[in-house]
């Protein structure tokens, strides 16, 4: 039971305190000699991407770790984001902590609500209820879309869920020079500004240091847990120009090369078994010698890009840990770094983009849209991702990528553990098969600590993970992890000592849309024999498919797994989801209101609305942002530019609208309404818009036509501000002055839905 209960009082209690005997209840220690523990999750990275595990980046601080502890070859995650990180903190499958995707697509079902149950503790809360100080740093993206606002509820927070101090971002993913991040529940703005020299991964690397520092310096004898979780290397790919420099003209080769070099440097390695065959390129994918020069020259460059953000992260993650070799009782630390939470994302598209929000929104990119700005890729001007040829061949010698965990390339992952203290097989390799369900039990064990049955009064679902120390000191010690099933986006595979039945359903990068559930084939893979599933079996073994089949179903019924569903846009907008907007047309906010998250904040996309704002101007004239949504990805402004009203739409980087005055406002209060109306749907059209009307004090000032309108989402993080512009800007005009704080006073801004 956790917390433990207090220990019973042993002093005396007399009269007074001359016949009476103090006895403090004691602080709950862990067994003596537990470790400190330092879990640490790359994001986004594939099994052939980091040189480690063979593949075309050099990763010398995963090098280093990997020379001291064992390199794991057969860990795998559940193929996306969200999911991967509640089975990994918790010890139990995915869709049990109600994470069968990832929080913006939750639907109302258990196994998909997104609402971390408390009968299903974190391993951070069960080492905090045993004596641990723990800490999280940089990416969470576990809690409800619509409950990450700076008012909550913080119920799923991590500091409500066994951190004691967390610094990093929610959602799926954020800009690295320009993130919303939070202290605790407290929002903060980065320092400085990238032109200063700013930089996520850096940030978050100098914070962990320091807290563990500190911790170290306050209370040296307390096991510390650390998590840290880059945003790194998800999209947008962004890393200084230092770095991404380095790997010029390295990729000139192209995909197809790229993914046959990693292979033979994995089999150098001894990482995979020397007769791995490379899985063949999907039909969907264009060979590198059919593209022309323009896209070869531009494919190359994002990867140059991905290469030097990797380089980066490995060179942050290795001060974190040159930080914790440092300390006196490093030899008892136990680290964890998995190389990856899926594997290569595909969200680019065939073409790559300047802008994978707008990708995710379903509407693609081109090459000769992005050739003019190739030069400022990775810059913080765009939210570019490399085409799918290169998260194909990130996932050397697999099928598939992110998002498809019927198949390897979306769940094998990379592992790396160190434990100078009680694993002497230095630069080892295993290759029993284990999940990341698996990572909370070993911490359990290796502290010494039982799976708690009942914490904060709740039941505790019981754990399914297997405890992974037998391997520490035997490479060739039977795997205990017999059966896993995968399953996200309607892709499920189901692994049953040694056999793969899988289920691929659709190409990852096509976001809209269902394929259906009727007559989905299925493959078959002997992996004892075959690494990589180059082999389907299941014409020659069809009564060991259906038992597998008959194994999955089973399997999902009790973990939650159904009812399956493929869609991810359209999830997006699930009118059901709870929020404190649901079922209102009418909005109002305060001056100084900021970071709403798209989830709560008014629904305007492709609806005709009317945004009311009532300000007043100071003698000397006002300008600054009066209210903003989203950031460079896409938005809307609404400020005064020089006392002059201006409305600006930003439809992903792509086009910017623009309705402004002609004159700058009076001193004096001023009612400004902007009112847009939807244009009907044109068949054949991605999108659409709709004219706009800018009026003062009941007189119009201004009219214009906003082509586009995003359809879905402006951005994964960026918020609805009042009264400034806080991150990325929406607009590019006023950048350089940015958060472009409004000089004046604001009554009030509201919306009225239409």
């Amino acid at each position: 039971m956790l917390p433990l209960p207090p220990a019973e009082f042993k002093g005396t209690i007399g009269k007074t305190f001359e016949d009476s005997r103090q006895d403090y209840p004691q602080p709950v220690a862990p067994p003596a000699g537990a470790p400190n523990v330092v879990v640490i999750l790359i994001d986004d990275l594939g099994f052939g991407q980091p040189g480690t595990f063979g593949g075309p980046v050099p990763t010398p601080a995963m090098d280093r770790l990997a020379e001291e502890g064992l390199r794991y070859t057969r860990m795998h995650t559940t193929a996306i984001c969200s999911p991967t990180r509640a089975a990994l903190l918790t010890g139990r499958n995915h869709h049990e902590v109600g994470f069968g995707t990832i929080t913006e697509l939750s639907t109302g079902f258990p196994g998909y609500n997104s609402l971390w149950p408390r009968s299903t503790a974190s391993i951070a809360e069960m080492l905090k209820d045993n004596g641990y100080s723990t800490a999280g740093f940089g990416k969470w993206h576990n809690t409800p879309d619509w409950e990450t606002s700076p008012i909550g509820p913080f119920d799923h927070w991590p500091t409500n869920l066994g951190f004691e101090y967390w610094y990093g971002f929610h959602g799926g993913e954020t800009s690295q020079w320009e993130p919303q991040l939070f202290r605790g529940t407290t929002p903060v703005e980065p320092g400085k500004r990238p032109e200063d020299g700013y930089n996520l991964n850096v940030d978050l690397a100098d914070d962990a240091i320091d807290w563990i520092n500190r911790q170290q310096s306050i209370s040296p004898d307390k096991p510390f847990f650390v998590y840290f979780a880059t945003g790194a290397t998800h999209a947008p790919l962004h890393a200084p120009r230092n770095w991404i420099d380095r790997f010029s003209g390295q990729f000139d080769q192209g995909w197809d090369k790229v993914r046959e070099e990693t292979l033979d440097r994995q089999k150098k390695l001894g990482l995979v078994p020397g007769n791995t065959v490379l899985t063949p390129r999907p039909k969907e994918i264009d060979s590198w010698d059919t593209l022309d020069a323009d896209a070869r020259r531009l494919f190359a460059r994002h990867q140059e890009v991905f290469a030097g953000f990797l380089a980066q992260t490995d060179h942050e993650v290795g001060r974190l840990i040159d930080a914790i070799h440092a300390l006196p009782d490093s030899d008892n630390t136990l680290i964890f770094l998995i190389a990856g939470d899926n594997g290569p994302s595909p969200e680019g598209s065939p073409t790559g983009t300047l802008n994978n929000i707008m990708t995710q929104n379903g509407i693609p990119d081109t090459v000769e849209g992005q050739l003019p700005s190739i030069d400022e890729i990775g810059g913080p001007e765009h939210e570019n991702h490399y085409p799918v040829g290169w998260a194909w061949a990130g996932s050397s010698p697999f099928q598939w990528m992110k998002r498809v965990p019927s198949h390897f390339g979306g769940t094998r992952n990379g592992m790396i553990v160190s434990w100078p203290a009680n694993i002497s097989d230095n630069g080892g390799i295993r290759t029993q098969f284990h999940h990341v369900v698996d990572i909370a039990p070993t911490i359990l064990a290796a502290a010494g600590l039982k799976e708690p049955k009942v914490v904060n009064g709740t039941g505790q679902t019981p754990i399914e993970g297997v405890s992974m120390n037998y391997t520490f000191a035997d490479a060739n010690a039977p795997g205990t992890r017999h059966t896993q099933y995968f399953e996200t986006g309607g892709h499920r595979a189901i692994y049953h000592d040694g056999w793969v039945a899988a289920s691929f359903h659709g190409v990852p990068w096509l976001l809209t849309g269902s394929v259906g559930f009727d007559n989905n084939p299925w493959t078959l893979y002997n992996i004892e024999e075959d690494f990589s599933q180059s082999r389907d079996l299941a014409a020659e073994n069809p009564e060991k498919l259906e038992e597998l089949k008959k194994l999955f179903d089973e399997e999902a019924a009790r973990n939650q797994v159904f009812p399956l569903d493929d869609r991810f846009a359209e999830r997006a907008r699930n009118p059901e989801r709870p929020s404190f907007i649901r079922g209102k047309t009418s909005f109002s906010y305060s001056s100084g209101t900021v970071r709403i998250p798209e989830g709560n904040a008014p629904p305007i996309y492709q609806a005709s609305h009317v945004i009311t704002a009532e300000i007043e101007v100071p003698e000397g004239g006002a300008e600054g942002v009066i209210v903003a949504e989203g950031g460079a990805s896409g938005g809307y402004s609404l400020f005064l530019e020089k006392g002059v009203p201006v409305y600006e739409y930003n439809f992903f980087g792509q086009e910017t609208y623009r309705v402004a005055g002609n004159e700058a406002l009076a001193p004096g209060r001023h009612t400004i309404v902007l009112d847009y109306r939807q244009s009907p749907f044109e068949a054949g059209k991605d999108v659409t818009g709709g004219p706009a009307t800018l009026s003062v004090d009941g007189a119009e000032v201004a009219t214009g036509d906003i082509g586009k309108v995003v359809p879905v989402r402006f951005s994964a993080t960026e918020k609805l501000d009042i009264g400034t512009d806080l991150g990325a800007t929406v607009s590019k005009s006023y950048r350089d002055r940015a958060p472009f704080a409004f000089t004046g006073t604001i009554g009030k801004v509201s919306f009225d839905m239409k």
